[in-house]
């Protein structure tokens, strides 16, 4: 029995192999990640046997390879969690075209690609977590493909959820709100004014420990926080229009 998180090299998908590393009994974790001495250092602490999968997640033969990968093995998958992914802060004069469609490419395609072929090799009582973002319960200008890309997997993980009753596999969206990750490095550009108004930055450790825990209370939705689930509350009551107003005065645009 094993599990599998992709984006394992940093950030929460690093925290989360740390979580099931220490709670679940299991024969191996497979990790994936560009940065394979990341995921050499995961192994070298890790008291759960490792396989390291070095790969990028955009690039299709990265798939078949793990498609292959799993038809040899033909292990049984226990726990996937999907963490990879990236954002970009900007206009959309300033975010390049190729960075906003390998943020599809990530966040979007990669994550139905490894959804879909480990779902064969998931039994009854297995889990599939799904990392999502408070941004994707609105629209969000200045983060607006980021966000937009994270209302997919929002909407994906609950259908998905839906249609995996039957064969008693849960599907879980983790959905915090800024959280203390490289996500900030990689998220600027040169328009350093796009996004600058942070109202609470979480520990990846804190959100990860809440998914745990409500990953086995078979939530569809992870929300770590109280001000995070209130703001999701008002932006399900407020309309949208409003809720960019908000945002963009915030941000001083």
């Amino acid at each position: 029995m094993i599990a599998v998180v992709t984006g394992a090299s940093s950030g929460m998908g690093r925290e989360f192999f740390k979580k099931l590393d220490e709670n679940e009994n299991l024969d191996e974790i497979w990790v994936m990640a560009r940065r394979e001495n990341r995921l050499n250092e995961l192994r070298e602490t890790a008291k759960t046997p490792v396989r390291i999968i070095a790969c990028d997640l955009t690039d299709e033969e990265s798939i078949k390879e793990y498609a292959l990968l799993l038809e040899k093995e033909k292990p049984q998958i226990k726990i996937l969690v999907n963490c990879s992914g990236f954002g970009k802060f900007g206009h959309t004069d300033v975010v390049s075209l190729e960075d906003s469609l390998d943020m599809i490419d990530l966040n979007c395609k990669a994550l139905v690609s490894i959804t879909q072929t480990s779902l064969p090799y998931m039994a009854k009582n297995s889990h599939i977590v799904e990392l999502c973002s408070l941004s994707s319960f609105q629209p969000v200008p200045y983060l607006n493909v980021y966000a937009s890309t994270k209302a997919f997997v929002l909407s994906y993980s609950r259908g998905l959820n839906a249609e995996l009753k039957k064969r008693n596999i849960h599907v879980m969206a983790v959905c915090p709100g800024w959280v203390e990750t490289e996500f900030f490095l990689r998220a600027q550009t040169k328009q350093k004014d796009a996004v600058t108004y942070f109202n609470k930055v979480y520990k990846a450790k804190d959100v990860i420990d809440t998914a745990y825990k409500d990953m086995y209370k078979l939530k569809q939705v992870s929300i770590h926080g109280f001000m995070i689930k209130a703001q999701v509350l008002l932006v399900k009551l407020l309309p949208h229009s409003l809720v960019i107003k908000i945002w963009l005065k915030q941000q001083k645009h």
